[in-house]
């Protein structure tokens, strides 16, 4: 095991409660990005005691020999979220890419901010400028599973994280 559940919960209450005093007052949209980030959504969603909505949506990208990380759609976005405060709710950081275009393509929709939740951060991965407002737990550049993250689509339900050796 390379983190037990008990710290990534300790990391998910220590983040809802800064979430509930920034954003106190308005009422922010939750956008939890499948598939990985489900637990930590419902965790999060648990924690927070503001009122608050979440939905789940989906990201494509073009797909070929390797990943582009350019998000080309959000599929699954049904409210509107235009002036309000949306918080990305995602499983890991690493690169930044998918962020950076997700955080574009939302902008089309004109909220009025959008602040990044992540489980996992790994600064070392780090490529492009980026603030990620609510961290739950910082990392080394390994690749791990677990809590939401999968390799090859197993171990989502693992309720730790490990490494993949």
């Amino acid at each position: 095991m390379f983190i037990g559940q008990e710290i990534i919960e300790e990391g998910i209450k220590r983040i809802a409660k800064q979430i509930d005093s920034d954003l106190r007052g308005r009422k922010p949209i939750f956008l939890a990005v499948l598939n990985g980030a489900f637990m930590f959504a419902g965790e999060l969603m648990k924690e927070v005691s503001i009122p608050s909505e979440i939905t789940f949506v989906r990201l494509a990208s073009y797909h070929g020999t390797s990943s582009t990380n350019k998000v080309q759609e959000v599929l699954g976005l049904n409210e509107r979220i235009e002036g309000r405060s949306v918080v990305i709710v995602e499983d890991i950081v690493d690169s930044g890419n998918t962020m950076v275009s997700l955080k574009k393509e939302l902008e089309k929709y004109n909220p009025g901010e959008v602040r990044i939740a992540t489980l996992l951060f790994k600064p070392a991965a780090l490529r492009q400028k980026l603030t990620i407002d609510y961290v739950a737990l910082e990392i080394p550049n390994d690749f791990i599973v677990g809590y939401g993250l999968d390799y090859d689509g197993y171990g989502r339900n693992l309720k730790d994280i490990y490494k993949v050796k």
